[in-house]
């Protein structure tokens, strides 16, 4: 059976890794103007390579910090569940969960 603690962690990580996803994607749009501005100004091929392997580490965290986020989603859900199943509907911590899964969701079909 679920507890309260364990709703709150799993909340926790959810806000935790929606911030990292938001970060992540932030730094994509950021490395991507860097990069098509150090195409214009005819950087040094070396530096312009480097730029483009920086773009690619950004690029490739966002899918798999998407999939982490899913998966505390569901986690957050599933415990919710559990304990509104087992009777607890009251408490800050439910409240919490109630208003961090839509966030979630949200931010996971506008990205």
């Amino acid at each position: 059976m679920s507890s309260m603690r364990n709703l709150k962690i799993k909340a926790s990580t959810c806000k935790r890794i929606a911030k990292e996803l938001q970060s992540y994607e932030k730094e994509v749009q950021l490395e991507t103007a860097k990069t098509a501005d150090m195409k214009s100004r005819g950087a040094d091929p070396y530096d312009l390579k480097q730029q483009e392997n920086v773009l690619a580490e950004s690029r490739m965290m966002v899918p798999d910090c998407r999939k982490r986020l899913k998966n505390a989603l569901a986690d957050l859900r599933e415990t919710l569940a559990e304990l509104q199943k087992g009777g607890e509907n009251k408490g800050t911590e439910i409240d919490d969960a109630l208003i961090i899964i839509p966030e979630v969701e949200q931010l996971l079909e506008a990205s």
